[in-house]
């Protein structure tokens, strides 16, 4: 712990480079998404049919 207390202290503005996907340019490169942009895709690609 005293560590990244440490690392915080001394850091730029404090803080920790974001750790979400949509935020790390390699992913997008790639085409990853979060699962929650995946999700919003399917669901605009696929309109909700309900079945009887």
């Amino acid at each position: 712990m005293a560590f990244f207390c440490v690392k915080l202290i001394f850091r730029k503005n404090g803080s920790f480079p974001s750790q979400h996907i949509h935020d790390s340019e390699a992913m997008r490169q790639r085409g990853i998404h979060c699962v929650i942009d995946q999700d919003r895709e399917m669901r605009e690609s696929r309109p909700l049919t309900i079945e009887h």
